[in-house]
């Protein structure tokens, strides 16, 4: 949930200054719009990664401090619940071996926080929704220490003007719930994919990353368990959705957006500064043109594809997409497939000669993003010809061919985006991801949370991607 903060609690006074102050950003955004001032670099990748830790048995366990100062690095950092870290990687160009570097430095920071973990009898564990996670697990005693939480907590409850948030998903299973506090959202983890573009495609591949996002989050589903029950395949969408509902008549804090880009990605901080109440009015020493208070209010709202602003260096301000839809795990060679699969697709769609856009009604491509939430590979979706089509059928003759041209414009090197887009492959031609490996493990073996856990925690330390795993 991004930056600490120095206060948790605030008065009247703080939320008028903090709207003076992004006022005054704004207009310097807009010059930056108007005068194409962004950075002209492209093809540059991130990735954020959210885990859980957890005991012998699977259950969660709420000791990310002491993890954290023993692993002593400003890489790995805390999460909303105690049980939650998240890694950060160095972003890297694309092209050549980008991937692989990415993918070498994750491998070795989750092994070096592993190994911290191991000394505390405890484990890291890469999964959507952790499968023996208990309601009563998700309480204030568990919420890291940070003000920021504590600050997020309050104006959540100051929105919602004290009503308890009410959780309400049906799939296979019917789960109801209800709690007075932001805890629920603790209850999932997530990989987040940047990537930097330029100004003059920003546009593009923008509504890209949405249409993108209804086959992502079908091919990394790995959530379909929360609180014993089996709801949909991607149960962190509604979970988060949900979780973080500020209440009747005000615009979701996390949601899949109000439309596509039309002239400017602008057009999003725009919406920002008119639809959503500030949550965190913290004034900052900070020059109009860090726009630190406009960054500080995006971070408090949660597109799950997030225009973000950021620098080269100073005075060098640039444009990149957060996608936050791929559940975290299974393995990492998955996660890094997922994220080869992504920005190959996103390049081609963004670069193809008709914009997508024009093909696919925004109310359709939000459409397709739920219901691929809700079935995964299972889903049937209408896409840019206007028919409809199974989900497995569209990536294989369709999707993936687009990745890897996508792969290749930005000159990604070709044996490592072979690699890295055969895992999704076999995982679409076996029919198995993580949710539904989940989902055919408790099928035969009954509903033993704690067998499942430690059954996918053998097989993701092995490091064998998804769709090799047996039952």
């Amino acid at each position: 949930m991004g930056q600490e903060i120095s206060v948790s609690h605030f008065k009247h006074y703080d939320f008028r200054r903090f709207e003076e102050l992004i006022d005054c950003e704004m207009k310097v955004l807009h010059d930056w719009f108007q005068d194409s001032r962004f950075s002209m670099r492209r093809a540059v990748g991130g990735l954020e990664l959210e885990m859980w830790i957890v005991d012998e048995r699977g259950q969660p366990l709420a000791v990310n401090e002491e993890l954290l100062a023993r692993a002593n690095s400003d890489d790995v950092v805390p999460e909303l619940s105690r049980f939650n870290i998240e890694f950060n990687v160095e972003p890297q160009g694309l092209e050549g071996r980008g991937l692989a570097v990415m993918e070498s430095e994750l491998r070795t920071k989750w092994e070096s926080c592993d190994r911290c973990a191991a000394a505390m009898d405890a484990a890291l564990l890469t999964i959507g929704t952790l499968p023996t996670l208990r309601d009563e697990h998700l309480s204030l005693k568990t919420m890291s220490r940070s003000l920021r939480y504590r600050a997020l907590n309050e104006q959540f409850l100051r929105l919602r003007q004290g009503k308890p948030v009410r959780l309400e998903i049906e799939g296979q299973d019917r789960l109801q719930s209800e709690r007075s506090d932001l805890m629920l959202e603790a209850g999932s983890t997530s990989q987040q994919f940047h990537l930097q573009i330029s100004l003059a495609e920003s546009v593009r591949f923008y509504n890209a990353a949405l249409i993108s996002s209804a086959p992502l989050v079908a091919l990394a589903a790995n959530s379909p368990i929360l609180f014993d029950r089996l709801l949909w395949h991607e149960t962190r969408i509604p979970l988060c959705e949900q979780a973080l509902d500020v209440g009747v008549g005000r615009f979701p804090r996390v949601s899949f957006g109000s439309g596509y880009a039309e002239r400017s990605l602008e057009e999003c901080f725009v919406e920002n500064r008119e639809r959503y109440a500030v949550m965190l009015p913290l004034a900052m020493d900070e020059p109009s043109e860090q726009v630190a208070h406009i960054r500080l209010h995006n971070g408090t709202i949660w597109r799950w594809n997030r225009p973000i602003i950021g620098f080269d260096g100073p005075g060098r301000p640039h444009l990149r997409i957060e996608q936050r839809v791929p559940a975290a795990g299974p393995t990492i060679t998955d996660m890094m497939a997922d994220m080869a699969f992504y920005l190959g697709l996103v390049e081609a769609l963004a670069t193809s000669e008709v914009a997508p856009e024009f093909q696919l009604p925004f109310t359709t491509t939000r459409a397709n993003f739920y219901l691929a939430a809700r079935h995964g590979l299972d889903a049937e979706l209408v896409w840019l010809d206007r028919k409809q089509v199974r989900m497995r059928d569209l990536l294989l003759k369709q999707l993936f061919p687009l990745a890897h041209r996508g792969l290749e414009q930005v000159r990604v090197d070709r044996n490592l985006a072979d690699r890295l887009l055969a895992v999704v492959e076999g995982r679409v031609l076996k029919g198995q991801n993580g949710a539904s490996w989940q989902r055919r493990f408790l099928e035969r073996h009954g509903r033993d949370m704690v067998l499942l856990t430690r059954e996918y925690q053998i097989r993701q330390r092995a490091e064998v991607p998804v769709h090799c795993w047996d039952i």
